[in-house]
């Protein structure tokens, strides 16, 4: 749930927690009177971990057709050696 920004005409800016469905808060916590939602920029999203590429979600019918279309499956990588092998 978003957090949104207010400010009354007296000049007082206060903060509400609620739904997108929500109706905007009509009246300020500490005049009561009425108060208008400001625009703001909000909280930039992060993407990390796995989960965001379309490919993390292919059905498995997908995935072994395409494992079929390369010649292989995931367990074909092991055979080639590691870049790091310790000078060994």
């Amino acid at each position: 749930m978003p957090t949104y920004e207010y400010r009354c005409p007296e000049g007082h800016e206060f903060e509400e927690f609620q739904k997108m469905s929500d109706p905007p808060v009509a009246t300020c916590p500490t005049c009561g009177k009425e108060a208008e939602r400001l625009l703001s920029a909000g909280a930039g999203l992060i993407f990390k971990g796995s989960g965001f590429y379309i490919t993390d979600y292919r059905s498995d019918s997908y995935k072994k057709a395409a494992a079929a279309d390369k010649g292989g499956s995931d367990s074909s990588a092991q055979g080639t050696p590691s870049a790091d092998t310790g000078g060994v």
